[in-house]
């Protein structure tokens, strides 16, 4: 091959890697405010289900200085989705959780309910685990009950969880903390556990203190 020849097919190349990459981006960018809806639009739909009572929900986003502000897109903070009654009243918030499984990342929304003072529902929107044996944190009653009224308590110093949420061998639970796993699916019910202990200690923290706030502002 000549080396004019062997000079216009690179060229030739590099003419359609750039356009590629050219209509990848543009693509990308055009998608990309459909996508942002439908993921907001789930997202509602899950904390309105796990929420025990609400009926209508808010976004907020909590900023670096831990102020609560109303989120906008491409705002960037902690996310706090609140729950509302018929009545206005706030009935408990949601926030989200994720960590390693077995297959892949198994992420959650979980609601906290500021009476009991306990995460009171959990839903997991992505999960890759085996099917009929990690998938059970979706299917098994006995493991979702765990979540009725699971203790997230914020420590006196407010910087913190009391407890940290664990999972713990299957039928061995002795604390409201605990998370009773499911026999078969260790690493999948340690996964929950986790992805619900690292967000509950770093969120809550930052939400009871603005729950007066939060309560405040009715959809």
């Amino acid at each position: 091959m000549s080396g004019k020849n062997s000079t216009a097919m690179i060229a030739t190349l590099g003419f359609v890697t750039a356009l590629s990459g050219f209509l990848i981006v543009t693509v990308f960018q055009a998608t990309k405010p459909a996508i942002e809806e439908n993921k907001r639009l789930s997202i509602q739909k899950t904390v309105l289900e796990v929420i025990k009572g609400a009926t209508a929900d808010k976004h907020f986003i909590i900023n670096e200085k831990g102020e609560l502000l109303e989120a906008v897109p491409g705002m960037k903070g902690t996310n706090v989705y609140a729950g509302y009654d018929a009545q206005g009243k706030l009935v408990g918030v949601a926030a989200e959780g994720s960590a390693q499984g077995y297959s892949g990342s198994v992420d959650t929304i979980y609601a906290y309910t500021p009476a009991c003072e306990c995460i009171t529902g959990i839903k997991v929107i992505k999960q890759t685990e085996t099917p009929g044996l990690g998938d059970k944190v979706i299917t098994d009653k006995h493991f979702v009950a765990n979540f009725d009224k699971l203790e997230a308590k914020v420590n006196a110093a407010g910087d913190a969880l009391a407890n940290a949420i664990v999972a713990v061998k299957h039928g061995a639970k002795q604390n409201p903390w605990e998370i009773d796993a499911i026999s078969g699916a260790t690493i999948s019910s340690k996964a929950i556990a986790k992805g619900l202990n690292n967000s509950a200690q770093e969120v809550l923290p930052k939400v009871v203190p603005l729950l007066p706030q939060i309560e405040g502002a009715k959809p």
